[in-house]
């Protein structure tokens, strides 16, 4: 007799992130439009900005890295709680599959945080506000744990200020992708 709870497959978790992730590069397609701000006006594809991206990784990393080293329970917790949910839902995952899923989620998330949420709020509120209200919203719809919201909502103020710094939506849509790639690879990495 088969137990009530079936074990979701690594596959069918990948799908389900690319649609959900790809799916909001639609809204922010459809909210941009209903707000007229479009949501790829600041994306340029090229070299130099793809490159500043992957070198806008670089703190991300060392701050992950510096934090892991913190004896403080919140951090040690929510180091503890992202390894457990990755390895859930990614154990069986090839690198191809991460990869897929870390780079929808950099486009998708950005193209509606930065590209559309964040750009709109500057343009009441001023480029801090935009910044400062669109991580805090970024911040709450990765709600785990606290310190997940509070992680996520310092690394949407860095994202916001890439887009600020270098008026190119790729930066941290290859930022927060590579960031996410990274992450993923190393929590799975270290289970066991």
């Amino acid at each position: 007799m088969a137990s009530g709870k079936q074990r979701i497959s690594s596959y069918q978790v990948v799908y389900l992130a690319l649609v959900f992730e790809g799916g909001l590069v639609g809204i922010a397609l459809g909210l941009g439009w209903l707000l007229d701000a479009p949501a790829f006006a600041q994306f340029q594809l090229s070299w130099t900005g793809a490159i500043q991206g992957v070198l806008a990784t670089l703190p991300l990393l060392l701050l992950v890295l510096c934090a892991g080293f913190l004896d403080y329970r919140p951090v040690k917790d929510l180091f503890s709680l992202s390894r457990e949910h990755i390895t859930r839902l990614f154990s069986d995952a090839s690198l191809l599959d991460l990869a897929l899923v870390a780079g929808v989620a950099g486009l998708g998330e950005e193209v509606l945080f930065r590209g559309v949420i964040q750009t709109v709020l500057a343009t009441y509120f001023g480029p801090l506000a935009g910044v400062l209200i669109a991580a805090v919203l970024f911040g709450l719809v990765h709600s785990l744990s606290l310190a997940y919201v509070i992680g996520a909502t310092l690394i949407g103020i860095y994202l916001g200020c890439l887009l600020l710094s270098f008026d190119n939506l790729l930066v941290p849509v290859i930022t927060h992708g590579l960031y996410d790639f990274i992450v993923l690879v190393v929590l799975l990495k270290r289970r066991g």
